[in-house]
């Protein structure tokens, strides 16, 4: 029995034996709790130490930002009330809404704001970029917060709005004062939710209750991370449930009231029931890649690297999680979103070409793979990741790669992929995720593509060439010149290979039709009721 076969004949079994098969979760009593089931478990909550978008979605209840974003992807002041733009686009003075207060009930300042974006700064790609460009932040007084600019830089309320990815979220000085590369160790934002750190359950459970100091925008409208934030439950629950089937069935049976992102292959299931909707929210899809050590052999050898580039194949991989839902997902397309304006046909013959096993075999033994133990850390309770990884794994295995399949949950990818040293002791060699198409929607923040070593993501890619590019495009001031360097970039990519892009598809969220107002996106819990 294959894969897909199986899942289909779980699928009906969870839609036949729901009231027995899952544990007994307790009931939602009230229009004011909410049971969400997000797709893995959150293993960090701090923001700006990982790009995992479970800790987004957490970063999203608990922190708020200065911008965000609408449905049109603009920026609209969020904590700020407004700004001003002064000396040739190189001075920028921020002031904050008045009345914004931390959860633990002191009021949010300027220098607050100031230490959360310079930490922030060190680690986000977009940061890193509005960091490089400025000469100075300061805090002029407790409203008031000022960038002084080395040169113009107009995207700032964009990188400032960005909610995917490491979030600019605006936390208490003391904390933000938390060197970047080591966690925070309390959780205490402004945003509309504040996290109960005592009631978590390591794997199990994460809750939330409602920031009763928290004060919405009084203008303008609701639209994705943009625009009043107004709650209407006291309580959010997550519910950390690894079995797709088992999901489902609490969806069904109403133990909670909203899923993520349910396996694909049990979506049939979920639509006959009439108190259910199955629907797409977040229209930008998600992007999956194999990510590569680029200082553990042999994915330290560009050869090799660009072996793997011309192996992968995306067909398959989309294939392995959406099966013959074709309209979910794409393939064959380069380092940007399928959905990106800057998508390239540039150097795409290297991805999209054809997968000649026993070529592929020749070309990996003369760029010099010796044998050596690739180790793959693939994540098993993330179907869309775990799906990936199989058919990676029979595409090295049929080259002759020594691989070590290393399976585990995401949280234990999440904590490993930050260990740098060899692989016999505890590192790693390559791993399957996903990137928002959002996040590779364009350079600026494409974390992916950042090549600056250290300060990469892991697998710490470095590449001058494609840095000085992304600068190029920064500076770009046309859409068309952009393209022109967005093309570029990928050429130059498709040489460095600072990952393997392996298709995009768009997942369906699920949730009980008694639940009115989801905003477009990812998940988001403001705006949001229950009948």
């Amino acid at each position: 029995m294959d894969r897909r076969q199986f899942l289909k004949m779980s699928a009906v079994a969870a839609g036949g034996t729901a009231a027995f098969s899952i544990p007994r979760l307790a009931r939602a009593d009230s229009t004011r709790i909410l049971r969400f089931v997000p797709y893995a478990d959150i293993a960090i909550v701090d923001p700006v130490w990982t790009t995992a978008y479970t800790t987004r979605t957490h970063a999203l209840l608990v922190f708020d930002t200065l911008f965000g974003l609408d449905d049109n992807l603009t920026a609209q002041p969020q904590m700020v009330e407004g700004f001003t733009v002064e000396n040739d686009g190189k001075l920028w003075t921020l002031t904050l809404r008045s009345g914004l207060l931390f959860h633990d009930g002191s009021k949010v300042l300027a220098r607050d704001c100031v230490a959360s974006i310079k930490r922030w700064g060190v680690r986000d790609a977009f940061g890193q970029a509005l960091m490089a460009a400025t000469d100075e932040i300061t805090a002029k007084d407790d409203r008031t917060i000022v960038f002084r600019l080395k040169k113009p830089f107009p995207m700032l309320p964009d990188a400032l709005a960005r909610p995917s990815a490491m979030v600019a979220a605006m936390m208490p000085e003391r904390l933000a004062m938390t060197d970047p590369f080591k966690q925070i160790t309390e959780v205490v934002g402004s945003g509309p939710f504040r996290y109960l750190t005592e009631e978590r359950v390591a794997g199990a459970r994460h809750v939330y209750a409602r920031h009763e100091g928290y004060a919405p925008r009084g203008s303008g409208a609701a639209s994705f991370t943009a625009g009043p934030k107004v709650t209407y439950f006291d309580r959010v629950e997550f519910q950390v449930i690894p079995d797709a089937a088992t999901a489902v069935a609490a969806l069904q049976t109403g133990s909670v009231d909203w899923v993520e992102a349910p396996m694909i292959d049990l979506l049939p299931t979920l639509r006959k029931s009439k108190d259910i909707t199955v629907e797409i929210k977040d229209h930008n899809g998600m992007v999956a890649q194999l990510a590569m050590n680029h200082t553990q052999a042999p994915f330290n050898n560009p050869a090799i690297r660009r072996i793997i580039l011309k192996a992968v194949n995306q067909v398959d991989c989309m294939t392995a999680v959406a099966g013959s839902e074709k309209d979910l997902w794409s393939a064959n397309f380069g380092f940007y979103s399928a959905t990106s304006p800057m998508r390239s046909g540039e150097g795409l013959a290297a991805i999209a070409g054809p997968k000649n096993t026993d070529a592929l075999k020749k070309e990996l033994a003369a760029a010099g793979y010796k044998g050596e133990r690739v180790v793959m850390l693939a994540a098993q309770d993330v179907p869309r990741i775990s799906a990936v990884c199989e058919v990676v794994a029979e595409m090295f295995r049929n080259l002759g790669i020594n691989l070590d399949f290393v399976a585990s949950d995401w949280g234990t990818v999440i904590q490993r992929r930050t260990n740098r040293r060899s692989v016999d002791e505890g590192g790693w060699s390559c791993f399957v995720t996903y990137w928002s198409g959002l996040d590779m929607a364009t350079p600026a923040t494409n974390s992916a593509l950042r090549a600056n070593g250290e300060k990469a993501s892991p697998g710490w890619p470095s590449s001058p060439a494609l840095e000085s590019l992304r600068e190029r495009w920064l500076d770009a001031k046309t859409l068309e010149e952009q393209k022109k360097v967005a093309g570029e970039i990928q050429l130059q990519a498709v040489q460095d290979v600072p990952f393997v892009p392996a298709g995009q598809y768009f997942q369906p969220t699920a949730y009980r039709r008694n639940l009115t107002g989801m905003l477009n996106g990812f998940a988001l819990f403001t705006n949001l009721k229950k009948a």
